[in-house]
């Protein structure tokens, strides 16, 4: 039997919709140019429908011209660590303190400056800025003179570069590093303009404590209705189950959870329509998992020694009933370097490597939800328990289960 026409092409229309929401989930800011060209063609292409969804249901907005496609997030969870900016190389490593800070003021000076800077031109700029006396009360100080700190700048400079906010011309960030040579860049305004996300200016916040500042960036015109107050819950409730690993019943305010009681089919349908995700629900929560396994930015299992030795960890975890210190995990790193250690890396079985081992697992397990720190040690959290060996994982009838999702750990 055919499939009538008109069916085919509303199949097709949704499958594309979901395409281009997906890119915008996986990557905010979408390019016209480059790897992402394509990406971008389908989120201008559906732009309409897809700022009226994210408008409605979650409060981010939609900017898309002739150049970029930006997605204005802002977290469910304002203070969550642990997904920080990273270096755009292999490694990976994550943002220190220090970069956060340099990427702030080298983009204070990008904005006020030309269509054209050298690298050395930006350090300079930012060394006048690094001058404001809160900087050094917070112990931040930037001269820019050794090789670690012209390293930092590089790091911020490649960041941008792959955000598209600069273009080199000529030259190379390494040059700048060892002190031989300048790095030529075109600075793109449109994708500057529209890098920053957030109601509401940083300078005009007046507030002192760190997480007051981020409740202000972000803070809404005042709820004075039931019907704000209700619109507010569900776009935040709503974020989270798109960016979130999990979304604990326990970290929810009483006036969220009784929300998300009465609307979770309505929530999780509305996510699945735009995302194609399926909802995984369990007596201590919701997770969003992802059957095509492509939408995440943290990764379990994984291949290589990292990510044999944080399966093996989180197994072990999972059927340890409570807390565990740091010492048991190093040691049972070092049992399991004796079983496994002809699969792994040979600096993974080197004397002292589990400390480092474990961190890294940790860091991984904590992202995803899975596990939390503890002052004795860490303890893990309900959703680790699908990697419990030989246990039977339940979920409620007519659920799929999962394999992965948006910062969600895929089923082993």
């Amino acid at each position: 039997m055919t499939t009538p026409l008109g069916e085919v092409l509303d199949g097709r229309r949704t499958a594309e919709f979901q395409k281009a929401a997906r890119a915008l989930l996986k990557e905010p800011l979408l390019l016209a140019h480059g790897p992402d060209a394509d990406a971008y063609r389908l989120v201008r292409q559906y732009a309409g429908e897809l700022r009226d969804w994210f408008e409605r249901n979650t409060g981010w907005s939609l900017r898309v011209d002739a150049e970029v496609a930006r997605l204005r997030k802002t977290p469910g969870t304002l203070a969550d660590a642990t997904h920080p900016a990273r270096e755009a190389s292999r490694a990976g490593a994550p943002f220190t303190r220090r970069r956060y800070v340099l990427l702030c003021l080298a983009l204070a000076v990008l904005e006020r400056g030309e269509a054209q800077i050298a690298l050395g031109r930006l350090a300079e700029q930012v060394v006048l800025e690094a001058a404001d006396p809160h900087l050094a009360a917070a112990g931040l100080e930037f001269t820019l003179e050794r090789r670690d700190e012209r390293g930092d700048l590089a790091a911020v400079v490649r960041l941008l570069l792959r955000h598209g906010v600069l273009r080199r011309v000529a030259g190379d960030e390494d040059a700048y590093v060892s002190g031989t040579g300048d790095v030529l860049y075109d600075v793109q305004r449109r994708v500057l303009a529209g890098l920053l996300s957030a109601r509401h200016g940083p300078s005009t916040i007046t507030a002192d404590g760190f997480e007051e500042r981020l409740d202000r960036l972000i803070a809404e015109s005042a709820l004075d209705s039931d019907e704000l107050r209700f619109r507010a819950i569900r776009q935040k409730l709503t974020r989270r189950l798109l960016d979130d690993p999990v979304l604990y019943y326990d970290e929810l305010s009483d006036e969220e959870l009784a929300y998300l009681t009465r609307q979770r089919a309505f929530l999780t349908a509305r996510v699945g329509e735009l995302t194609g995700l399926v909802a995984e629900v369990r007596a201590e929560g919701i997770a969003m998992v992802d059957p095509q396994d492509d939408l995440t930015d943290v990764r379990m299992p994984e291949q290589g020694t990292h990510g044999h030795v944080t399966l093996l960890l989180a197994e072990h975890l999972a059927v340890a009933g409570g807390e565990v210190s740091r010492e048991e995990l190093e040691r049972r790193v070092r049992e399991l370097a004796v079983e496994h250690g002809g699969f792994w890396s040979k600096s993974a079985k080197q004397p002292g490597a589990e400390g480092e081992l474990v961190e890294q697992a940790l860091a991984k397990l904590i992202a995803l939800a899975l596990v939390t720190r503890t002052p004795q040690g860490v303890a893990p959290l309900p959703a680790l328990a699908r990697y419990a060996v030989g246990e039977t994982v339940v979920v409620e009838p007519g659920v799929r289960s999962p394999r992965t999702s948006r910062r969600k750990a895929p089923q082993p």
